[in-house]
């Protein structure tokens, strides 16, 4: 077998390169000892310290922490029930399209229409509101993973539990439930990390009295970039790539455990 010109592989490690050089400097930066944000002076902690003592830094974490929660709450199940409904009960391509359509929106599109949807009906702003749009936004990444999730189970269970006198429910709640768990718990950490860092949406449709911390965040580099904002970066981003391995984990061992 011939072997591939090295050459190739170039172009392959200098978008890896391009892509994930940013996330280091700013990880490395968020140790740096200095005020400045672009010199490093030094190893220090101490700007995880001063995370921990900005009100305004503590009151946005607990927003997003509250709608990342119920936004993860709302899209696992409705994207859950949306999955198992397309592929069991419905076939279309136009019902296909319209499920992936909030993810294939651009952000911006989504957000206005969800405002003038709140317009229309008069639902004052407020974090639940961001619930509800973060909610959609993240449906269909769930109905999505779900869905794959469902083209590796075995149906004949479910068809013994109906020939065996259970009710739609109860097979749903038996046997096709258990199987599906990897691919909802995966789902779910999915619309988690989406929710998490979250900014257009939620900058649209969040009212005057609250912020998520993507919104603090927004407001604060508008001033110039420090240490701070490099430290609490790193600290989303651990957050994300730990939700993103385990749903991928959790991915793997449902399918690893679908094949025995």
């Amino acid at each position: 077998m011939r072997s591939r010109p090295r050459l190739l592989y170039v172009p392959f490690w200098l978008t890896y390169v391009f892509l994930y050089l940013p996330i280091v400097v700013l990880v490395v930066m968020s140790f740096n000892s200095g005020e400045s944000a672009y010199t490093f002076d030094g190893f220090s902690l101490k700007w995880y310290g001063v995370l921990a003592e900005d009100e305004r830094i503590r009151d946005g974490l607990v927003n997003t922490l509250i709608v990342a929660t119920g936004a993860t709450v709302v899209a696992t199940v409705l994207g859950t029930m949306m999955a198992v409904g397309l592929a069991r009960y419905t076939r279309s391509k136009v019902m296909d399209a319209l499920t992936l359509m909030p993810a294939v929106l651009p952000d911006l599109v989504l957000a206005i229409g969800l405002l003038v949807l709140y317009g229309t009906i008069q639902l004052t702003l407020g974090l639940y509101s961001v619930v509800l749009a973060h909610g959609l936004f993240a449906m269909a990444f769930v109905a999505a993973v779900v869905r794959t999730r469902l083209t590796g189970t075995d149906t004949s269970l479910e068809e013994a539990s109906r020939d065996l006198g259970a009710g739609p429910v109860v097979t749903f709640v038996k046997i096709t439930l258990p199987q599906l768990m990897p691919g909802i718990v995966a789902g779910a950490l999915l619309a988690f990390t989406l929710s998490l860092d979250e900014f257009v949406i939620a900058f649209f449709t969040i009212g005057n009295n609250d912020q998520t911390l993507p919104i603090v965040i927004y407001s604060m580099i508008r001033f110039g970039v420090t240490p701070k904002i490099n430290a609490l970066a790193a600290i989303l981003l651990l957050v994300s790539f730990t939700a993103v391995i385990a749903g991928q984990r959790l991915t793997k061992i449902g399918e690893s455990r679908a094949q025995d």
